[in-house]
């Protein structure tokens, strides 16, 4: 690590913490050479293998990118959006995996999405999944009219 201020190399780790809901690491150093103290954060970096073989580190905002789009002219804010990204991006964290195919970053993507808004969730999907027909789309529509929670009706009154 170098110092900021006299770019010395020889820096000592005073006190590390742990920070972002354990998502990353604050360390208070000093540096040898000229005394002065200062803060680092360490992150794990998430890498997304993409189907050319290339990787990419994962960014939210690329992630979320894809999301908006789908969202277009829905009741989605982007407070609502964020939460999205935070909850992909949580998910992928907690694979233990440092290089993530990109088709993981998709499936992690439809979960919350599906929760957030159907409509959203169908444009997403159809893109992702490359739906090639109507029937494509009533097979989706089916298995998210079966995963709904049916309410029990009320009594009736007798009398």
């Amino acid at each position: 690590m170098h110092c900021p201020y006299c770019r010395g190399t020889d820096t000592r780790v005073l006190d590390s913490r742990v920070a972002d809901d354990g998502g990353s690491i604050r360390r208070r150093r000093t540096c040898s050479s000229c005394a002065k103290r200062f803060t680092t954060i360490e992150q794990m970096q998430l890498t997304v293998l993409k189907r050319s073989g290339a990787t990419e580190p994962f960014t939210r905002e690329k992630a979320v990118a894809g999301v908006r789009k789908a969202c277009k002219g829905r009741p989605v804010s982007e407070d609502d959006l964020a939460c999205l990204g935070q909850a992909v991006e949580d998910a992928l964290r907690l694979s233990g995996a440092a290089e993530i195919p990109a088709h993981e970053v998709g499936l992690a993507i439809l979960g919350p999405l599906r929760a957030l808004d159907e409509v959203a969730y169908l444009r997403f999907a159809s893109v992702y999944r490359a739906f090639q027909s109507a029937d494509d789309f009533a097979a989706e529509i089916a298995a998210l009219r079966a995963d709904r929670v049916v309410p029990e009706p009320a009594p009736q009154p007798t009398g």
